[in-house]
């Protein structure tokens, strides 16, 4: 696992705010859009034969334990292990490991999907391509993905948040475009892109792709 600097500020934040998370951001069955995107994701994983699937950056395992719920046969990674603590707690009969986007320990074209549900906005832009190659790498002929990001043009720098101080975490906000860019730069055919603007929130983007086969 590469340990760039972002990448410490980043597990040094989720530390900090693990115990916390859970309290602030709603768990996927409250969304009724998002809800029914993984849904579809889920749909043409199962479609395709099945087989496993990654949640990378799944934090407490809130998307984890949806995609289980909904039939996949699911594993979460994060890169804080303070994050997978609380999954492990919460979600005691689901499957936790740590991991970073910029190096799976997974085999080649081993998962039939990947979704990675806020974990990109963490990594500078310039360093993207490097993980869309690593989800390129993972995925199996045919496999899905599925992202959801921030949706904007500049870089939000953070110091509080999920009731706790202390931090410094830079988030980037993304074109849609840029992000479909990218991933069919890596190689991905882009199958659907969403722009949603859920006030009071920040808008949101979903790019849900497949890898050719």
């Amino acid at each position: 696992m590469t340990d760039d600097h972002f990448l410490t500020t980043t597990r040094h934040t989720y530390a900090i705010v693990a115990e916390n998370y859970d309290q602030f951001v709603p768990s996927v069955d409250e969304d009724v859009q998002d809800r029914a995107l993984l849904t579809a994701f889920a749909d043409l994983v199962r479609a395709d034969g099945s087989g496993p699937v990654a949640d990378l950056g799944c934090g407490t395992g809130r998307v984890t334990t949806y995609l289980a719920s909904v039939g996949l046969d699911v594993t979460g990674f994060d890169l804080s292990p303070e994050m997978l603590a609380v999954a492990r707690r919460n979600h005691p009969g689901l499957r936790f490991s740590p991991g970073s986007l910029l190096g799976l320990d997974l085999p080649d074209g081993g998962l039939a999907g990947a979704v990675a549900w806020y974990s990109i906005i963490h990594t500078p832009p310039e360093r993207l391509p490097e993980v869309a190659a690593e989800l390129f790498r993972v995925l199996r002929p045919g496999g899905h993905l599925q992202l959801g990001f921030h949706v904007g043009d500049r870089r939000h720098h953070a110091t509080e948040g999920y009731g706790k101080d202390g931090f410094s975490l830079d988030i980037d906000w993304l074109p849609v475009e840029q992000v479909c860019e990218l991933v069919t730069g890596a190689g991905f055919e882009v199958l659907t892109h969403v722009w949603r603007n859920p006030a009071p929130r920040v808008p949101q983007g979903r790019v849900l792709a497949r890898k050719p086969g």
